[in-house]
């Protein structure tokens, strides 16, 4: 996709005159950011997205409790297994242009072990997932084509209304679909050892089950 458009702009015979102006924006857009920095703060819920700062609207319980649950399985999963650092809710990561606050993300330990105590802007991560609420393009269509582009390795996108899931997987700079389901076992491919139930992100009965489980184990 982005090698189409640099050759559409490249057959264009003022393409750079394009690039001049794109440049042009681009530098004003990073005063727009700088000035986003300067504005959050740990209570702020806000992204920075294409020159716009998208400030973050309450969202449903179903929404809460499947990001939640994910979380509280995936977090003591990771530090038991020393595995790297899972992220939840504010944790803001910069990309090359955007900024964002995936539901949860999970950063390899080689990445994490540099991590401070008072950090709030965060690299990459290596797996990403976001709960769809009322705006799905923004997750489906922004956020995936950013996470691919920028090396995400695994994306998950959750539909706490379905109760379904979606895995992609990195494969030769795009996200391929290997698993979408209701029912049935995920397991992440950044997380080694990570298996859970789908239903375990929907009910709490079933994730404090698989909990135990991943503790035993």
């Amino acid at each position: 996709m982005m090698n189409d458009l640099v050759s559409a702009i490249l057959e264009k015979p003022n393409a750079k005159i394009i690039v001049e102006k794109v440049n042009r924006e681009l530098e004003a857009e990073l005063t727009k950011r700088q000035a986003f920095y300067e504005m959050i703060d740990q209570d702020t819920k806000a992204e920075f997205v294409n020159g716009e700062v998208l400030f973050h609207s309450p969202v449903k319980k179903r929404h809460n409790d499947a990001a939640g649950h994910l979380y509280n399985l995936l977090k003591p999963f990771s530090s038991l297994m020393k595995l790297g650092y899972v992220g939840f809710d504010k944790i803001l990561v910069s990309l090359t242009r955007n900024d964002y606050e995936p539901d949860v993300c999970f950063f390899r330990q080689e990445k994490a072990k540099d991590f401070k105590a008072d950090q709030m802007i965060f690299p990459i991560p290596d797996l990403a997932v976001e709960v769809l609420s009322s705006n799905e393009q923004h997750d489906r269509v922004t956020k995936f084509e950013d996470y691919q582009e920028h090396g995400v390795q695994e994306y998950w996108i959750i539909d706490p209304a379905a109760k379904s899931v979606e895995q992609y997987i990195l494969k030769e700079g795009k996200f391929e679909l290997i698993l979408k389901s209701t029912e049935g076992h995920i397991e992440c491919r950044v997380v080694e050892g990570f298996r859970i139930p789908i239903s375990a992100i929907f009910d709490e009965t079933a994730n404090l089950e698989a909990l135990m489980q991943l503790l035993q184990e």
